[in-house]
């Protein structure tokens, strides 16, 4: 789909095919039956982009505070995907996102666009708190260019890039943020720039095409030389995807409310990508949005909702009517679609695969599924010094100390909204005295369950939630295998010291969405005192009511 540019083709047949063996499905994906339930992603892959070069697709997805930052995807089918690296390994633009600061939460890299154009590819994100940036590389995988800041300015989100060989001239759209020749009105306003041919420099001041409550998210397309702005709004209680079409990329505009929540699902629907597939076909993906409704119950806490399991993907079929695209199904045929559950897969025959979630720590280099909460101390961890095993070392936390404050914390997104269990194998034979290390939940919260070595050099298992403290025994053996049970919005963490039989430390607890992010499963490893001691990672293997290659 290189630069955009593409033509209408009328699908007249969808063929049953069937999937590979030897993976797993589940409640959400690839069904290998030929057909998919939604999401496809049951996971926090929010702020999609894909761009399709030949017969695959290429992902992006943001990640905010996380190290590396852009996740990336990729699939032959654009069902199943697989993590195939990040566009950048450090988040290098400001130094809150580093190890000695800790103080990027909820900003960082925020939602992109993904670009192939003239044989290289590109990546735009802006963070609200700094500027727009690109980095670009002549293959997906990279090496990518360290960030250029295209304008330094706060409080505006989510370019996207145009190619128009017509005019021989490239164009940047964002949301720049609060319109303020609107008054007492939570008005975006939508600004076109003019960009270089190489897509790394804005040529003018920008101008001003569309103005909406909440208007974000836009991606732009040239379709049998129309130009469609598919963009999200916040309309009544619903956030809304919406689409602006015109001859000229400045307009005027038609403006049509292409989906909206309905009965389908109870999160509004919107923010994706457009792409057309091999045959023809029309696709869209979307995210639920997340939701702060508060559960009921003794668990829920101030932002326990829906959306514990993060920003999720969905897949649906877009077809035509009119000169405009229909996401999904229209079931009241009021002309505004609605999200689909289930459908036939875009492309079928071809295996079942799923983002990486295992890890037995044999390569030298880290697994795409892992991040750290900011930018990581180098030295404070590795995957060579005891090989087959990831090593953490324990630093003193920055400030007021603290899970928040503290150093190479690693983690991975949780998987679905089912049940799930996560377990692994920890070495802690090597741990100081000050010294906190074990597994973790987080996001919007953190519960942990972990060794803390006291001055005496005794070893005590604690659980942690938020603050609040169970102790459990000492423990004097060198290895600890930690595990956690999920069941929907819940959750509970367990140990043992044989692998075999988990005993329950702390109470059930409330998996929350926060800090832009859903819950997350890793490890943590600070102390209180001094930088010292390590723990050893063997292995961390997950299973999850969803496919899952093998």
């Amino acid at each position: 789909m290189q630069y955009r540019w593409l033509s209408l083709v009328v699908l007249l047949t969808v063929p049953l095919g069937c999937a590979g063996t030897g993976a797993q499905m589940g409640s959400w994906g690839d069904q290998r039956d030929g057909t998919y339930r939604n999401p496809m992603l049951n996971a926090d892959y929010p702020d999609v982009d894909i761009e399709r070069l030949g017969d695959t697709y290429y992902m992006i997805t943001s990640t905010n505070h996380y190290a590396p930052g852009m996740t990336l995807l990729e699939s032959k089918d654009m069902l199943n995907w697989t993590i195939i690296g990040h566009v950048w390994e450090r988040l290098t633009w400001e130094a809150k996102y580093n190890w000695d600061q800790m103080a990027g939460y909820r900003h960082g890299v925020w939602a992109g666009d993904l670009a192939y154009h003239e044989g290289k590819w590109y990546c735009y994100f802006i963070d609200a708190s700094s500027g727009l940036y690109v980095s670009t590389a002549d293959k997906i995988t990279g090496p990518w260019s360290q960030p250029i800041c295209m304008l330094k300015k706060q409080s505006w989100t989510d370019p996207a890039v145009f190619w128009d060989d017509e005019e021989r001239q490239a164009y940047l759209l964002c949301n720049f943020g609060r319109d303020a020749s609107v008054k007492n009105e939570r008005v975006n306003q939508t600004r076109l720039f003019k960009m270089t041919w190489d897509g790394t420099r804005l040529l003018d001041e920008g101008k001003p095409i569309y103005r909406a409550p909440g208007a974000e998210a836009a991606k732009i397309y040239k379709i049998d030389g129309v130009f469609y702005i598919f963009m999200a709004e916040w309309r009544q209680n619903d956030r809304k995807q919406i689409a602006l079409r015109a001859k000229s990329i400045y307009g005027p505009f038609e403006r049509k409310v292409l989906m909206e929540r309905g009965d389908v699902v109870d999160r509004s629907v919107c923010q994706g990508a457009l792409v057309q597939v091999g045959d023809g076909s029309w696709w869209f993906t979307h995210q639920l949005v997340q939701n702060r409704a508060k559960k009921k119950g003794d668990l829920a806490g101030p932002t326990t909702g829906e959306s514990y399991e993060g920003r999720s993907q969905w897949l649906i079929p877009v077809t035509w009517k009119d000169g405009w695209p229909v996401l999904g199904e229209d079931p009241d045929g009021n002309g505004i679609g609605n999200t689909v559950h289930r459908g036939r897969k875009p492309i079928r025959g071809l295996p079942v695969t799923a983002p990486q979630t295992d890890d037995e720590f044999d390569s030298s280099k880290l697994g795409g599924q892992w991040q750290w909460n900011h930018n990581p101390r180098d030295d404070h961890f590795s995957l060579t010094e005891r090989p087959g095993w990831m090593r953490l070392k324990a630093a003193v936390p920055v400030g007021d100390g603290g899970f928040w404050n503290a150093a190479n914390t690693v983690s991975q997104r949780i998987m679905g909204k089912g049940k799930g269990t996560a377990a692994a194998k920890v070495d802690i034979s090597a741990m100081k005295p000050g010294q906190q290390a074990g597994f973790c939940h987080h996001s919007g919260q953190y519960i942990l369950l972990g060794i803390r070595v006291e001055a005496d050099g005794t070893k005590r298992l604690i659980f942690n939630n938020n603050g609040k403290e169970t102790k459990g025994p000492a423990v004097t053996t060198d290895v600890i295998y930690y595990h956690t049970d999920i069941d929907s919005d819940r959750a509970t963490l367990a140990y043992s010291f044989d692998g075999k039989t988990p005993k329950r430390l702390g109470g059930e607890f409330a998996l929350k969405f926060g800090r832009w992010r859903g819950d997350r499963l890793g490890f943590y490893c600070w102390n209180d005192k001094t930088n010292a001691g390590h723990i050893d990672i063997d292995y961390f293997s997950y299973e999850y009511d969803g496919p899952k290659g093998r």
